[in-house]
């Protein structure tokens, strides 16, 4: 073992771990700017948007988070978050290499690029404007409403969530 190298520096790090860092710093970036958002959140076409919030005026905001270059550029699904936002937004940490975000791979003119770490984050290029049909942003904001409730219920009285579960 003495004469094994180490591990590259961002194996030492857990990607899980990492991805909440950019979460949560992300998370105190839009409870600034009054967007809310919940993590995890399944989508109807089997998908699961890493963050999904909606802001003052009732728009839905997707935050693909990527800790990662491989994952990064292994993703070539995220085009159907689209379907289920207003504005898209790629979160990464500092150190991660942005420049694959610049290809016309990753829609440039449309998807918005926040960094963050475990503290806070900055938006370095705004998210295009996309708007949703009305109707599916009504869906969309309704589930994200009891999703937040059932979330909420669930950490004051976990016994409730049992009850949701049986029926």
């Amino acid at each position: 073992m003495s004469g094994a190298s180490p591990p590259p520096a961002d194996s030492l790090a857990s990607p899980a771990l990492a991805a909440s860092d950019v979460a949560r710093g992300i998370g105190r970036l839009f409870a600034r700017n009054d967007i809310w958002c919940l993590s995890e959140v399944p989508l109807k076409n089997g998908r699961r948007a890493d963050l999904m919030g909606i802001d003052a005026k009732g728009l839905v905001v997707i935050v693909e988070i990527k800790v990662a270059r491989a994952d990064l550029l292994g993703d070539a699904k995220w085009p159907d978050y689209l379907d289920f936002c207003d504005r898209f937004y790629w979160g990464l940490p500092p150190a991660l290499d942005r420049a694959p975000l610049e290809s016309e791979a990753y829609r440039p003119e449309t998807c918005g690029v926040i960094v963050a770490d475990g503290y806070d984050a900055e938006i370095l290029r705004p998210a295009a404007f996309a708007p949703l049909a009305a109707a599916r942003r009504k869906t969309l904001v309704e589930q994200l409403a009891r999703m937040a409730m059932r979330r909420h219920m669930a950490l004051i009285d976990p016994l409730a969530t049992a009850l949701d579960a049986a029926h």
